[in-house]
């Protein structure tokens, strides 16, 4: 079927359904007021009406659009996502519970030298985001500590809230246990330890320049109080990263370190029937994200069967042309990073935004010969480079009233995810031939 049909067009429309109600709460919530209003409307309820939406449009009986549904929904590539997100879940859990996230914190703060202040509250959240896979966890577990840290020093609290959600991203990117690594790989084909190498050419140097920036930010030198910390706590954080990066299979290395952790938290006064209902709890904490999975996957069927993903990629494809002229692979990586960053506007999540668009930018990787690794990558950099400068973000928005500042004033000193953006689309341009 060509991809320019009527039908390929009518596909898209529930994704549009799913989209709209979810912006469209947001947008309204807000205006009335309502905290973290994005935050408000579940999205796995969010979906349901795009899936009705779905069944009405599709050609068939009932029974074969179930059927279609249910085939998308248990693909392969959905069933391992949802499976890492729970094993990711209850090691983030069983860690935090042992009080890893307080010993990685105070361990950092016990190296910072006085006039490397920021810089060191970038890269204590840039650890802290990389060991727990999360930057709302990080930015809970250090808001507060970077506000008392302001307060203190004098610093500009909006200047000391864009660092630390700038290194939150930088982790949020980067892990190899956060959802939005999990959900890039397995929509892209490719393996973690593959991703992150490719993500690091990227983020690495943006990094760099990010603290190179920071350390001319920093005012007078300030001295910081770090609490007493137990190193084993932190041991289950590196244990995990060393794996993945060595290449062992993702659920070997999360499994593993979920054991480790309460290993080194029996150490002190952690107790077996606690690990347990940790264990519990993070695979509940994952449930949201599990759902959305699993519906979106049930919806990107009905959408490709029907040459909708055909068609987006088309249309993409137009809209990148001139540069195509230039280099196709070029248009194409640029394509994708368009394509997520969109989505992403509209969601304010850059976890669903790349499970959303992930099926195109596989079509887009594709059509231009580019590899799994690098699509995957540019899907998790510009997810969170929108993510991290969006003023209604979660992010911006919890470090807003941490801060008791204007979510406004958080994203725009965000200056990571600027830079980040920089060097992505240099390293696309210069890196043409080696995508």
């Amino acid at each position: 079927m060509q991809p320019n049909t009527l039908h390929a067009k009518l596909s898209l429309l529930p994704l549009l359904v799913f989209v709209g109600l979810f912006l469209g709460a947001g947008l309204y919530l807000q205006s009335q007021g309502v905290d973290y209003a994005f935050y408000q409307l579940p999205a796995p309820v969010a979906i349901l009406p795009a899936i009705v939406v779905a069944f009405l449009i599709n050609k068939g009986s009932i029974n074969n659009s179930v059927e279609t549904f249910i085939k998308g929904a248990g693909h392969n590539n959905i069933i391992t996502m949802c499976l890492i997100y729970l094993l990711a879940g209850a090691f983030s859990a069983v860690a935090g519970a042992t009080g890893g996230v307080d010993a990685v914190v105070n361990a950092g703060l016990s190296f910072i030298p006085a006039s490397f202040l920021l810089p060191g509250l970038f890269l204590i959240s840039a650890v802290v985001s990389t060991a727990m896979g999360t930057s709302m966890g990080t930015i809970g577990a250090i808001g507060p500590i970077a506000y008392a840290v302001s307060l203190k020093t004098g610093i500009d609290p909006a200047l000391m809230a864009g660092t630390i959600v700038s290194g939150a991203m930088f982790g949020d990117n980067l892990s190899i246990i956060s959802d939005t690594t999990i959900a890039a790989t397995r929509t892209q084909g490719c393996e973690m330890k593959d991703k992150f190498r490719e993500n690091l050419k990227i983020a690495l140097p943006a990094a760099i320049l990010t603290v190179l920036l920071l350390l001319f930010l920093t005012p007078e030198p300030q001295v910081v109080d770090a609490k007493p910390f137990e190193w084993l706590l932190v041991l289950p954080y590196i244990f995990i990263l060393v794996l993945a990066v060595a290449g062992l299979n993702v659920f070997v290395v999360l499994f593993s370190g979920i054991v480790f952790a309460a290993a080194m938290g029996f150490t002190g006064d952690y107790q077996a029937g606690s690990f347990a209902k940790d264990v519990y709890k993070g695979f509940s904490d994952m449930q949201e994200i599990f759902l959305l999975s699993m519906f979106i996957g049930g919806l990107s069927e009905f959408i490709r069967i029907n040459g909708g993903l055909d068609y987006l990629a088309l249309k993409i494809q137009k809209l990148t042309s001139i540069v195509a002229k230039w280099h196709r692979k070029v248009a194409d990586q640029l394509g994708i990073a368009a394509l997520v960053l969109v989505s992403n506007l509209c969601i304010a999540n850059n976890t669903v935004s790349i499970i959303v668009a992930g099926p195109v930018a596989k079509k887009l990787a594709d059509d231009g010969q580019i590899s799994g690794k690098r699509s995957a990558s540019l899907l998790d950099i510009f997810a969170c480079v929108m993510q991290g400068s969006l003023p209604y973000g979660a992010q911006a928005l919890l470090l807003g009233a941490t801060f008791k500042i204007s979510p406004w004033d958080v994203s725009t000193s965000s200056f990571y995810c600027f830079i980040l953006a920089f060097t992505a689309i240099t390293v696309i341009c210069l890196r043409r031939n080696k995508a």
